[in-house]
């Protein structure tokens, strides 16, 4: 069993606890998560399945948009409505305007303090459990990169963002930041991904849907190939030799003075990247390749066979 499944992650579920469902439907060991969701949030969790989960870490290079429900007039310390209110104030005064000009210092590179309530690890230790412990600890801010920032509706108190980033982005200090540049305060009220690298939130599965599709027996007609996440790249179809070589871990020469044999190899799209996607001669995806520029050569970095 091999491949990514699109789901539509409900509101109350953690990340891993569908990712335990999946387990127990499919009968597969190896599942894992693309992009944690957190409790509160819905929407797009790409979920991969055997050897689709080595694909993990390319996916999670993709861009992600979001819809964001923030509520201005309170914060919390969780930076969504999941935690406690530390501040309140008055948002009367604020209007689209002001609003759409303090939303523009979000957009491109930015600057961002994890909250204390992530994933992040401290001294070997995730952050929310030490906010749990009711222990505050100073966090290095890390660059994230937002690509589109768009004020979708703004009824006082509630402003709706569409938002493009890329990895790392907290969506919840975002909301917090923007309490605080306007002063009176905000948290996070309602999080739905919408797409995230080539799946979108229109093809996702609810659960009951996914719930039948391994039941009545058809997931493998929802299932997504582990190369799906990866067709930005060019692609080589390569020879039983090549492939041999591959298996062992043995670099590779892929390059259009057709250093190897014509029969062993056919570009498509110019290989001159950092990676690529190798498939045999029948059309099956065997892994990615590594350029190697001190070499010259392509070495296997995640082989599927």
């Amino acid at each position: 069993m091999i491949g990514i499944l699109n789901i539509d992650k409900p509101a109350g579920i953690t990340s891993f606890q569908l990712v335990a469902l999946v387990k127990r439907l499919s009968g597969e060991r190896r599942v894992g998560h693309a992009g944690t969701l957190d409790p509160i949030a819905t929407g797009v969790l790409p979920i991969c399945l055997g050897q689709a989960t080595r694909v993990i870490e390319f996916l999670a290079e993709t861009t992600k948009t979001y819809r964001a429900e923030i509520t201005l007039g309170i914060a919390t310390n969780t930076y969504d409505t999941s935690g406690q209110i530390i501040q309140r104030g008055d948002p009367s005064t604020i209007n689209r305007n002001r609003l759409e000009s303090e939303l523009t210092s979000f957009y491109g590179l930015i600057w961002q303090t994890p909250p204390m309530y992530s994933a992040v690890k401290y001294q070997g230790k995730p952050l929310y459990k030490l906010a749990r412990a009711g222990i505050t600890v100073e966090r290095q801010s890390r660059l994230a990169h937002v690509y589109s920032l768009k004020l979708i509706t703004w009824q006082s108190p509630v402003a709706i963002i569409e938002v493009v980033c890329g990895k790392g982005t907290y969506i919840r200090s975002i909301a917090h930041d923007l309490g605080q540049a306007l002063g009176c305060g905000a948290t996070l009220q309602n999080l739905t991904r919408l797409r995230y690298g080539p799946f979108d939130i229109r093809d996702a599965l609810s659960l009951s849907q996914l719930e039948d599709a391994f039941r009545y027996d058809y997931w493998p007609d929802l299932i997504h190939p582990p190369d799906s996440v990866l067709t930005h790249w060019a692609a080589v179809i390569i020879g039983n030799d090549a492939r041999e070589d591959m298996r062992m871990g043995r670099s590779l020469v892929l390059d259009d003075k057709d250093e190897i044999p014509a029969t062993e190899h056919l570009l498509a799209g110019s290989v001159s990247g950092k990676r690529c996607r190798a498939y045999t001669l029948d059309g099956h995806f065997i892994g990615v390749l590594r350029f190697n520029p001190v070499s010259r050569r392509w070495q296997p970095e995640k082989v599927l066979l």
